[in-house]
């Protein structure tokens, strides 16, 4: 007697992971595949998506479907439109998207060009937005199935509901893209996509390794967060996953920290 399928499941499903070459992206794109989704990783650099995607398929089950790379950058209209096309020509539909590309520049304000904030709020707020508004076009309706329905996730960061001085550019567009998560929400509502954010705390990935190797921090973490250390890029990718499936088919707007205890702990 077979048991019933986990409704965490993403068989049949097909998902783009934008920044899914390293970091929090990777671990993203990885627990999508595991949950049997057909996952696109996308990536500026062509070489990296690809050796991604590569490493992914490597930790699937034989039968399970082969990871993509898709590089592109999201910040330019017409790779966007293109990149949308090929996937709409190779499946038909696109059902989860993740919209995880970040930038950091962290330096006081008075440091920034105009032109240095354009840019972060272009690549952390407005791409995302876009890209968003566009891929919801290829997602289907969760009227009738509301398990089936579109996803779309945003990866903010508690710098949206919390800032430090020297951070002020990327603060404004993640708290941005948190208002967006709502927005989208109440747009796309009507059709049955859900639009839901996760905002990541302290992550051990690539980029922070100075930071994660440094015992002052690990220290001052120990004090500042519940549990007491850094988060692991794997323990990001459960909360993706829960998004993107059935199970979270009645949830939508919200934004779930997964920071260890960071915003709750004082």
């Amino acid at each position: 007697m077979s048991s019933p399928q986990s409704p965490f499941r993403l068989d049949g499903r097909v998902a783009l992971v934008t920044g899914g070459a390293r970091g929090l992206g990777l671990s993203m794109a990885h627990a999508l595949a595991q949950a049997g989704a057909t996952v696109w990783i996308n990536g500026r650099d062509a070489h990296a998506a690809q050796a991604a995607a590569l490493a992914v398929a490597q930790n699937l089950p034989q039968a399970s479907p082969a990871p993509r790379a898709l590089p592109f950058d999201i910040a330019d209209e017409a790779a966007r439109a293109q990149a949308l096309a090929h996937i709409e020509a190779t499946h038909g539909a696109l059902h989860i998207l993740v919209n995880n590309v970040g930038q950091r520049d962290r330096r006081p304000l008075q440091a920034f060009s105009p032109a240095d904030i354009l840019r972060l709020l272009d690549t952390n707020l407005v791409a995302p937005l876009l890209l968003a508004r566009d891929a919801a076009r290829l997602m289907p309706d969760g009227i009738q199935s509301p398990a089936l329905g579109g996803r779309i996730i945003n990866i903010t960061s508690i710098a949206g509901p919390i800032s430090r001085a020297g951070d002020a550019a990327y603060t404004v567009a993640k708290g941005g893209l948190d208002a967006a998560t709502r927005a989208l929400a109440a747009e796309f509502g009507p059709r049955g996509i859900t639009v839901n954010a996760v905002a990541p705390g302290y992550f051990a990935t690539e980029a922070n390794a100075a930071m994660a190797a440094d015992q002052d921090v690990a220290d001052w973490l120990a004090r500042r967060t519940s549990l007491g250390r850094w988060g692991q890029p794997q323990e990001v990718a459960g909360a993706v996953v829960f998004l993107a499936s059935g199970a979270a088919s009645y949830i939508t707007g919200q934004t779930l920290a997964v920071d260890g205890g960071y915003l709750a702990h004082f």
